[in-house]
C-alpha cells in the first residue's frame, strides 16, 4: 500500500531540502494543515509574531543577519494582505524572502469566499 504525502507534508519537505532552518508567522485557518506539519518536526523552528507584517519584517531582519532568504508563512486574504507592507519593503531594499500564503479552495476563488483576496493581484506590483 503507497502511502500518499499531504500538500502541508510536500510544503514543510520542500522547506527542509532548501535548507530553511526558521519560519516566521502567524496561523490562520487557510494554513493550519502546513502550521500541523511544522509542530510534528524539529528540524524546522517557527517563530511566533503577533501580526503577519512583523512577520516579514523578521524575516528581513533574518535574511540582513545571516545571508540567508527569510521564511513567512501566513493565512489567506487579510494575513496576505497584512504581510505586503513588509513584502514591498523587503524589494525596494532588496532583501531575499519567501512568503506562503494561504488561499481559499480554488472552486471559490471569485465567489467572496471567507478570507479570500486577489492575494496575486495584491503582491504583483510587490514581487
Amino acid at each position: 500500500m503507497t502511502r500518499q504525502m499531504t500538500g502541508a507534508k510536500m510544503v514543510v519537505q520542500a522547506l527542509r531540502d532548501q535548507g530553511v532552518d526558521v519560519v516566521f508567522g502567524y496561523p490562520g485557518g487557510a494554513v493550519l494543515p502546513i502550521y500541523d506539519e511544522i509542530f510534528q518536526q524539529n528540524d524546522i523552528r517557527h517563530i511566533l509574531v503577533r501580526h503577519e507584517q512583523g512577520a516579514v519584517h523578521a524575516a528581513e531582519g533574518y535574511a540582513r543577519s545571516t545571508g540567508r532568504p527569510g521564511v513567512v508563512l501566513v493565512t489567506s486574504g487579510p494575513g496576505a494582505t497584512n504581510a505586503v507592507t513588509g513584502i514591498t519593503d523587503a524589494l525596494m531594499d532588496s532583501i531575499p524572502i519567501v512568503v506562503l500564503t494561504g488561499q481559499v479552495p480554488t472552486f471559490m476563488i471569485g465567489n467572496d469566499a471567507f478570507q479570500e483576496a486577489d492575494t496575486v493581484g495584491i503582491t504583483r506590483p510587490c514581487t
